[in-house]
């Protein structure tokens, strides 16, 4: 009913507004092209009889026209006077709208120097849903040991993502890193502390080098290449003509998703954080640059906490510990092959995407 009467009331703001449009405009275009004919006809007339020259009456209708479309420029500013000012307080209420997400002004800790990440019994669902999202979560991301999470499209896995980094707050249960509740810290300690790289790669207007240095600004370019090294770019940052130096265009649509996915990986590796995060981020890779991709990432991320976010399975397979999530619980955890002998949904999710890879 609310989403109705509003769009009705829309529907009838816009079809009055098209009526005087649709009304005006004819008025405005008589007015002018009238104006325009009695000025050729009686001034016509009168350059005719001698009494005014040619000149002058030319110089008249560039005079009229000037002042007429002056005219029709206000109306037209009138007309969408109303408008703006709907979108100005629309603007206005946004830019005035605080976080929903409070940060300490002050730091309270030193920044977490392990990044030993805890879920202890969270909970957290949605505003209006009548089902949380996850329920109870509870596990330890340790550093230098790898955490993935799988589970089917909806369980719940981004959202436990979005609750480490602080873009939700849990209605129940504390997250802690070093012991340190995520609430207690800065967000520049939690942007030191964490590097996401979501499952939508982004990528901002400027050069390859300046969207890996948004992860730190002070990196060096050895520094950049060998991000890129790891995160399976290099060649082909390396194949274009400026290098690092290349133009990259506002979300990255100058490039492959395959290429911008690499740049993100690149960009958080960069930053050199405590915990990485990769929010099903190998998703738009072939196996084989997967594979490579995961070879190498020890070499950057050694003493790390990593936690990945995966769809696939064989991006998971080499994990120290998997969640696995069905309908925001986490009803399994351990390692691979463990997994397939204790966990009928592990095991389902496996078998499914076998199925698949034989079909094709």
């Amino acid at each position: 009913n609310r989403y109705r009467l509003a769009n009705k009331q829309i529907t009838d703001v816009s079809v009055r507004v098209g009526a005087v449009f649709v009304l005006m405009l004819p008025v405005i275009m008589m007015v002018l092209h009238l104006s325009t004919g009695a000025v050729v006809w009686f001034g016509g007339q009168r350059a005719d009889a001698g009494t005014v020259e040619v000149g002058s009456l030319t110089a008249f209708m560039q005079y009229l026209l000037q002042i007429l479309s002056a005219v029709i420029m206000c109306v037209f500013i009138v007309m969408a006077t109303p408008r703006a000012i709907v979108c100005a307080e629309r603007l206005t209420e946004l830019l005035d709208a605080g976080s929903a997400i409070a940060y300490p002004q002050d730091q309270l800790h030193a920044t977490p120097a392990r990044g030993r990440l805890e879920f202890q019994n969270v909970t957290f669902g949605f505003a209006g849903a009548e089902l949380p999202v996850i329920k109870a979560a509870s596990f330890v991301a340790e550093p230098g040991r790898t955490t993935a999470i799988i589970g089917s499209t909806g369980a719940g896995k981004s959202t436990i993502v979005n609750l480490a980094v602080r873009l939700l707050e849990p209605q129940q249960g504390a997250i802690t890193i070093d012991g340190i509740p995520i609430s207690e810290l800065t967000r520049s300690q939690l942007a030191a502390t964490i590097s996401l790289v979501p499952q939508r790669s982004y990528l901002f207007s400027g050069t390859i080098g300046s969207n890996l240095r948004f992860g730190r600004a002070d990196a060096t370019d050895a520094e950049l290449w060998e991000a890129l090294r790891v995160a399976q770019g290099e060649d082909f940052v390396r194949e274009k003509r400026n290098g690092l130096g290349s133009r990259v265009s506002q979300g990255g649509t100058n490039i492959s998703g395959g290429q911008r996915q690499r740049l993100s990986i690149a960009r958080a590796l960069v930053a050199k954080p405590r915990i990485y995060l990769f929010d099903d981020s190998f998703s738009a890779l072939d196996v084989g640059t997967d594979a490579r991709l995961r070879a190498a990432l020890p070499s950057l991320t050694e003493g790390a906490t990593t936690i990945i976010v995966a769809q696939r399975v064989s991006t998971i397979t080499d994990a120290d510990q998997i969640l696995v999530i069905d309908n925001g619980l986490i009803v399994a955890r351990g390692r691979h092959d463990q997994l397939l002998e204790t966990s009928p949904v592990y095991r389902e999710i496996v078998e499914s995407q076998t199925d698949t890879e034989e079909a094709a």
